[in-house]
Formats: structure tokens, C-alpha cells, sequence
């Protein structure tokens, strides 16, 4: 159960957040976030791994640092789940059984099957899509409720990096229980950007390429899905771009905006950077083209990842909104499946709930 204070008044206090994981996840995002965030402390940080223990215990002096979940249960108001993809479903289903309120790292779990267990639980949970909180996208989401660029007829959406080697790491694993690959790395952010933007699709069509000599998952992918209203969404991700295209592209029937480069709030982290900082996630503009002007730079909104984990003291202590609905993760994982089938029957595939 929740830790409890002895006065038996739990608001007044910060909630003691678990963290499991402390690799990329947990390290970069989850407990600088956490710790950024008024109403939450990082207090307990599970790894097995010892130089990540020194310096999770280093960075965090005042949270324990554990090798192994049974030793973080007690004490924690929350678990955060920032381990490799093949434990989301394991250490959500624990907390639920505890009811314990759980943030999950993208994406929901490894498997559909496994994502509709942890769904069908019940409990408290919610989804780190964190990408829902980068500028550009938050500009984009802006530009569409302004209606400038008339009737949306196409959206592009690139996730594109060059890297030829192939890493010892789960994320470079050809076992399914795993959940690698770029489709579901990446897949799971642009896949429920264009859902947030367009609604589900009703059809998808993909292609789920693995290139690199040696390679065993997908590193080459490109998906596109259809909206209602007969809305494109174009979808790139992969390892094998050395000249990326634009990060955005929206194009419609009076205009069109485009958005190069990546959201800085990934890099500014790992430099030690926190919400609060001089810049932080800000960046260049884009461009936009609307009716009766020329071309003109878009200023982009900054990024503001806090918002998800403010999101999360709201929605505990007063009762506010979940971040994000669970159920929004589940069809992104409903999609990842969809576009599989179809890379692998090359063809269009109806999509349905």
C-alpha cells in the first residue's frame, strides 16, 4: 500500500515516487522530471546494475537505491516504470495489485497482448508520452485550432537518425517479448502524435524494413495511415538517414508549415539542464506559408515536458485529469500491430478498435 503519514495527512507532503530503472529512462527524463516537479520527490531508485547505483545514489542522495522491485513496494506513493520494454507489463500489473498509481514509459508494454492485460487491470494509470509535450508539436496543435492553414490534407512526421553500428542493447533485440526496433521505439511517439492531431485511422499501410548488415529488428520504417475526412499521415522512423527530412511537415488546402531539427528538451537533459533553466526547451523557428503573405518564420512554443509530471501531482492530490489516458496508448500499440501485419502482407489493412 501507499506510504502513509503518521498525522494520516498525505497532501501536504511530497509523493515519494519509485523509480524503476535507471538506464536511459530513468536517468534522463524520469528523475530529473520528477525532481523538478513541485509535490514529488524521487525516493526510492531500483537498479541491479552498480555503476548505475553509484550514480543514481551520487545524483540523488536523499532517495534509496535498491537492486530489485520487492525491496521498493514500502515507502512509495507512486512507481514510475522506466525499465526495458519486456518488464512494463510485470511491474505495472504489481503496482495495480497494490494499488499503487504507476507511470509506465512508452509504450505500454512489449506485447498488445501483454498492453491489454495491463489495461484490462484497472488501477491508476497513465503513459509517459512525453512527446506530446514538445514545442513543435505543441505549435502544430496551436496552428490546426487557428484553422490558417484551411482544410489538413497531409501530415509528415519524421523520427530520422544515422547510426550504422548495431548495439548490444534490448532496444537492437529480434525477440518479440522484447520490444525493440525502431517501430516501437519511435513508432510509439510519431504514431500517437498524428492520433492526438487526427484522431484513430481507418486504414494503414507500412513498411517494416530491417537494412543494416546483421541487424535482427526493424531500423527502416515508413507507415501511412488515413484519417477521417481523408487525412494523411506520413511516418518515417529509422537509424539510416544521414541528411533528415523535416521533423514536421503540415500541408493544406490555404497553407502549409514546416518544422526542421529535433525538440531540444532530449539533449538538455542529458546536459543537466531542468525545467526552470535559462532556454530551456527552446529552439529556432519554422517556416510557414499562409494565404496573402510570403513565407515567414513560425516561432515555436517551448517544449514542456513538467507539464506531464504536474499533470501527475494534479491528478493524484486533486482529482484532475489523467496525463494521458491509458486507452490512447493501447491504440498506439493497436497500430504498431496493424502495421506489421501489413509490412508483412504488403498490402493496405482496415484498422478497427
Amino acid at each position: 500500500m501507499p506510504a502513509q503519514r503518521e498525522d494520516g495527512d498525505r497532501d501536504e507532503r511530497p509523493l515519494r515516487v519509485g523509480v524503476a530503472g535507471y538506464g536511459l529512462s530513468g536517468e534522463v527524463f524520469h528523475c530529473p522530471l520528477i525532481e523538478a516537479t513541485p509535490g514529488m520527490e524521487v525516493a526510492v531508485v531500483v537498479t541491479s546494475n552498480e555503476e548505475r547505483s553509484s550514480k543514481a545514489a551520487a545524483r540523488y542522495p536523499g532517495a534509496e537505491v535498491v537492486p530489485d522491485i520487492a525491496d521498493a513496494w514500502n515507502g512509495i506513493d507512486l512507481l514510475v516504470v522506466a525499465s526495458p520494454n519486456r518488464s512494463h507489463a510485470e511491474l505495472a500489473l504489481g503496482a495495480v495489485e497494490r494499488d499503487l498509481p504507476v507511470v509506465i514509459d512508452k509504450p505500454l508494454a512489449a506485447t498488445l497482448d501483454e498492453a491489454k492485460r495491463v489495461n484490462r487491470a484497472g488501477g491508476r494509470v497513465t503513459v509517459f508520452q512525453n512527446r506530446r509535450w514538445d514545442g513543435d508539436f505543441m505549435t502544430l496543435r496551436s496552428i490546426l485550432d487557428e484553422g490558417s492553414l484551411g482544410q489538413i490534407v497531409r501530415f509528415e512526421s519524421r523520427f530520422e537518425r544515422f547510426r550504422q553500428e548495431i548495439r548490444d542493447a534490448w532496444r537492437e533485440s529480434g525477440d518479440p517479448l522484447d520490444g525493440g526496433g525502431q517501430l516501437a521505439d519511435l513508432g510509439a511517439h510519431l504514431i500517437d502524435q498524428a492520433i492526438v492531431l487526427f484522431g484513430p485511422p481507418n486504414n494503414v499501410y507500412a513498411e517494416v524494413d530491417t537494412r543494416r548488415p546483421g541487424a535482427v529488428t526493424d531500423d527502416d520504417v515508413f507507415i501511412a495511415l488515413e484519417h477521417d475526412g481523408g487525412i494523411r499521415s506520413h511516418l518515417h522512423m529509422g537509424v539510416l538517414a544521414p541528411m533528415a527530412g523535416p521533423r514536421f511537415r503540415l500541408t493544406g488546402l490555404q497553407g502549409g508549415a514546416a518544422i526542421d531539427g529535433l525538440d531540444p528538451q532530449e539533449a538538455q537533459l542529458k546536459e543537466g539542464l531542468l525545467p526552470g533553466s535559462r532556454g530551456f526547451g527552446e529552439r529556432e523557428p519554422g517556416q510557414i506559408l499562409v494565404p496573402g503573405s510570403d513565407d515567414r518564420e513560425l516561432p515555436l512554443l517551448p517544449g514542456r515536458y513538467e507539464d506531464f509530471y504536474a499533470g501527475v501531482v494534479d491528478w493524484l492530490r486533486r482529482g484532475g485529469e489523467v496525463p494521458v489516458d491509458p486507452e490512447d496508448s493501447l491504440r498506439v500499440m493497436k497500430v504498431i500491430e496493424t502495421a506489421r501485419a501489413s509490412s508483412k502482407e504488403r498490402r493496405v489493412m482496415p484498422f478497427s478498435e
